[in-house]
């Protein structure tokens, strides 16, 4: 370790974030290695290592001979502050090598208020912000994650983007990489040939014309590049990696424990959920392998609990006995299992009981909206008995702690709509009364709200959001409504949503924002002790840009998205199908109920998920 940090860690908050030498890192040899990868999450240790897309990336990477992948998390501010002062770049966790002498950089983009820890980060790497102030092939930008489904905000710092998942793509890159190295190309012959791998979109080949209303003209590929680029993924997600063996982190993160991925994708068609759409079709792991995964894992790492991770739990056709094998291996040992991502329309006793077998943990369940009509126009599927049913089934087992999550400002929410979320939390409370087996500790009932955005590859992309105004409005009412201290009630900051929809859905045009911020200061903005309206509102006026345009407008049919040069596989006219059954309040059954044609099936060379 640098003597520099020695002195800097025992004056920063939670130095361990910054040391590495935890148990089950990877490292290597540097005569053995030729390629070395540093992997970046945009936030904080905890928070990166609670990612279980970091850990698999890691592993794979690490598994290819010659190359050596490292983790590289964002700083503290008052990290990055001591960083500065002492002219310390970004390191390697593993070797404590500057990132800047590195091949590969490579980060995960999967929240949009993450976007200025990347800009910031390359800055204490000490590299050009921008791609086209990095002239030579090393060191290479790239980028992948869910936010990459819309490449656009950020096209002009990242060399190339990877679309869809990372399991084969990331491994061709990184060989093409490898190979163009020892061929001695330039970056720009290297990024031509990238182009050609499937699932990269490389930026700097595409051009963007605009209209003189300020949208998006047309998007136009050159040099051979693929138009439109289609997202990859696993195929074969039961033989698909698996980190059994791991990193066990020497301080708390945010989830400190295994966590086992069941399937990918969702049977459901919940219209405003992006990962719902981009991560179809659905693929499941088999309940014999994810219970040798999770004993191995669990033996590995010694944790002493487990949780079961998917966009819905419950829907895993195979998790009764999947909860069987797992328990038959933790009871014994008091390791605990955890099922968050449940739903309330197949919530059981018989699930319950083995939920409770060691310990008992909260339960979770989003209705998303207060009233049927609602529930109904956002496809959500869950009706008011599932959750009273389910919430009856809970306290009667003992449960007393139920958090509830919902949006406001969906398309076509009107204030019944908003106090309905009220009168049911106010209906949970009523069977708490009725049911509860033991109201010696009283209930702890927790309302939450989120400001709705619109996401790509949804069928609510064209929809606008509420200004910020309009849900404090809403919140106010809602608010107003829920008396009992038996409710508590918290909600989502208004004016971090509008930049995330901004984010969400803005053009190249917003690169100049992120870069304006950034230079004003801006990082961690996903964090309230760092996040500044005020700093984001002075860019978009510096830059000649007005956010409500890509926040608060509804989008006409036919209009050119800025992410119109990459594909998750869901055909546009099923998206939008699907936005005009929500005005219609009309239900699209689930994949199970059969195929609906969203056209991600494609994606697979037997034509059939496991839906």
């Amino acid at each position: 370790m640098d003597k520099r940090l020695e002195r800097i860690l025992p004056k920063v908050q939670k130095p361990a974030r910054y040391t590495g030498g935890e148990y089950g890192q990877t490292v290597k040899d540097l005569s053995t290695v030729d390629t070395r990868v540093a992997l970046c999450f945009p936030d904080t240790y905890e928070i990166g290592m609670s990612n279980l897309g970091m850990r698999i990336l890691y592993g794979l990477a690490n598994r290819m001979s010659g190359v050596w992948c490292e983790r590289v998390f964002a700083p503290w501010g008052d990290m990055e502050e001591a960083l500065r002062c002492a002219s310390i770049g970004l390191y390697g966790l593993e070797s404590g090598d500057p990132v800047r002498n590195f091949d590969i950089v490579a980060f995960s983009l999967g929240y949009e208020m993450a976007y200025t820890n990347v800009l910031n980060m390359l800055d204490l790497m000490g590299l050009p912000m921008r791609a086209s102030e990095r002239k030579d092939l090393t060191p290479l930008v790239i980028a992948g994650g869910t936010c990459a489904y819309n490449p656009e905000p950020m096209a002009d710092f990242i060399d190339l983007f990877i679309i869809g998942e990372g399991e084969e793509v990331n491994g061709e890159v990184i060989g093409a990489y490898r190979a163009a190295k020892k061929s001695g190309l330039s970056k720009n012959e290297f990024l031509e040939q990238a182009s050609r791998i499937g699932g990269v979109y490389v930026p700097s080949l595409y051009d963007v014309a605009y209209n003189g209303d300020g949208t998006v003209a047309d998007i136009v590929p050159r040099e051979g590049a693929p138009f439109p680029v289609v997202k990859r993924i696993a195929e074969d997600f039961d033989a698909a990696y698996f980190p059994e063996e791991t990193i066990v982190p020497s301080t708390e993160i945010v989830h400190d424990r295994v966590v086992l991925e069941l399937f990918r994708g969702c049977i459901r068609a919940c219209r405003f959920c992006q990962a719902g759409y981009t991560y179809r079709p659905v693929r499941a792991r088999g309940a014999d392998r994810l219970v040798g995964c999770g004993v191995k894992a669990l033996e590995s790492a010694g944790y002493e609990e487990i949780t079961l991770s998917s966009l819905s739990t419950s829907d895993y056709k195979e998790l009764l006995p999947l909860c069987d094998g797992l328990l038959d291996w933790c009871e014994p040992r008091n390791i605990s299992l955890s099922l968050p991502s449940l739903r309330a329309d197949n919530f059981s006793m018989d699930l319950m009981s083995r939920v409770q077998k060691v310990r008992k943990t909260g339960l979770t369940f989003a209705p998303e909206a207060g009233s049927q009509r609602l529930r109904d126009a956002i496809n959500k599927n869950v009706t008011e008995d599932d959750l009273i049913e389910t919430c009856r089934v809970a306290f009667e087992g003992g449960w007393s702690s139920v958090k509830l999550y919902f949006m406001l400002g969906l398309p076509t929410e009107t204030d019944e709509d908003v106090l309905a979320i009220a009168a049911l939390a106010g209906k949970v409370l009523h069977t708490w009364k009725q049911y509860a087996s033991n109201k010696a500790r009283g209930v702890r009932i927790t309302v939450s709200t989120s400001c709705f955005v619109p996401k790509p590859d949804t069928p609510f992309q064209w929809e606008a959001q509420v200004t910020p105004e309009e849900y404090q409005r809403r919140v106010e009412l809602l608010r107003g409504a829920m008396r009992t201290r038996a409710i508590t009630y918290n909600w989502h900051s208004p004016e971090t949503s509008l930049i995330e929809a901004v984010l969400a859905r803005g053009d190249r045009r917003i690169g100049a924002v992120l870069e304006r911020v950034v230079k004003d200061g801006g990082r961690l903005d996903a964090w309230e002790e760092y996040f500044s309206f005020e700093r984001w509102m002075n860019a978009f006026q510096a830059c000649g840009l007005n956010p409500a345009f890509y926040a608060h407008r509804e989008r006409p049919c036919g209009e050119c998205f800025p992410w119109r040069a990459v594909s998750a596989g869901v055909d546009e006219a099923y998206l939008w199908g699907e936005r005009n059954a929500a005005y219609k309040n009309e239900i699209t059954p689930d994949c199970r109920a059969g195929c609906t044609g969203c056209g991600a099936s494609a994606l697979l060379k037997g034509g059939a998920c496991d839906a």
